[in-house]
């Protein structure tokens, strides 16, 4: 989110004192992510010590934050698992948010900073350990498993129809409606293709692990000290190991290597595994149409969200452009 939500930094810090125990003075809002359910600050306690809020709305399972928790606890280095309420909580309600504490480390992106040979190795590692986690059902309860659901491929196919037969006032919401109109065949395509993949899942039943689901180089932390963190854990679903894979090499895997250099290093440290080339291809098309309705939604539906529509615009686009997601693949998926 990058523009602040309508809540009052007051009542954020109260809630701050009140249910975590700390003592400071302000917080300052973050204009960081895509996610317009989340809004990030920074403050610092009277003892010097940083931390960072995430206000949360809307869908939220508790399980994102006690998995993190749980793994953490068992000694996952490359989490940050969320501090505890007085109560020992791991979060608490502020009006329609759900408020998660963490210590505030300082670092960069994996898209802005090269990302060195050692991560990449130490990334592979990390996730394979985590797919293979043995995490009680008490803490995974609730989470959703994977249907191959047409839920996004519908959508797109709606709004399309929508924009041809819509006019609209919004300035983002007409750029985006034309150059939509120029992609409409080659999206519609997109949208069959992923069926077709779909169709093939649903009859090989594939195994399920618990995956990140979003985890691509924006949310690859890395810290001043050089260590690596795998962050943002509210995408958490019960799927294919493709789910998470399927990020290796996609073109969002950050700065520092092509993306063969990256899949080589990265598959060094998870080490030998049978991939489902259907399921990778399926979960990198699948990406792209949820990404290009939830734009959609976000534009089409409401005229509210200032930078953060420009934004979507931009990585609306940036889907098509030579070298982009959707290049990338179709290339692999043809390979």
């Amino acid at each position: 989110m990058l523009e602040k939500p309508d809540i009052r930094e007051k009542e954020i810090i109260t809630c701050l004192q009140n249910e975590f125990g700390l003592s400071i003075g302000d917080v300052s809002f973050l204009p960081l992510g895509a996610d317009l359910n989340t809004a990030v600050y920074r403050t610092v306690s009277e003892d010097k010590n940083a931390y960072f809020v995430k206000l949360r709305q809307g869908d939220f399972n508790k399980a994102c934050v006690a998995v993190p928790k749980y793994l953490s606890d068992t000694g996952f280095k490359q989490i940050i698992p969320s501090l505890v309420t007085r109560a020992g909580h791991l979060w608490a309600d502020l009006e329609n948010y759900k408020v998660i504490l963490y210590p505030f480390i300082e670092g960069h992106n994996g898209f802005e900073v090269n990302l060195t040979d050692q991560h990449r190795v130490e990334f592979g590692t990390a996730l394979k350990r985590f797919h293979s986690s043995v995490i009680p059902p008490t803490i995974t309860n609730g989470l959703p498993r994977e249907t191959f659901s047409p839920y996004w491929r519908d959508m797109t196919r709606d709004f399309f129809e929508r924009i041809a037969n819509e006019i609209f006032n919004d300035s983002v919401a007409i750029k985006m409606a034309a150059f939509l109109m120029t992609k409409r065949s080659e999206t519609l395509e997109l949208v069959r293709r992923t069926e077709r993949l779909a169709r093939e899942l649903q009859t090989q039943l594939p195994d399920l692990v618990l995956c990140h689901a979003d985890i691509h180089a924006w949310n690859l932390l890395i810290d001043v000290s050089g260590a690596l963190y795998m962050v943002d854990w509210d995408t958490l679903i019960f799927a294919p190991k493709e789910r998470d894979l399927m990020f290796v090499g996609s073109g969002l895997g950050g700065r520092g290597h092509t993306p063969a250099q990256e899949e080589s290093l990265f598959y060094q440290g998870y080490g030998s595994t049978r991939v489902d080339q259907v399921g990778l291809a399926y979960y990198r098309y699948e990406r792209i149409i949820e990404d290009i309705a939830s734009y959609c939604g976000q534009i089409f539906l409401s005229d509210e969200g200032g930078q953060d529509r420009e934004q979507a615009l931009d990585y609306l686009t940036s889907n098509y452009l030579p070298g982009g997601m959707i290049e990338i693949a179709n290339r692999l998926d043809m390979a």
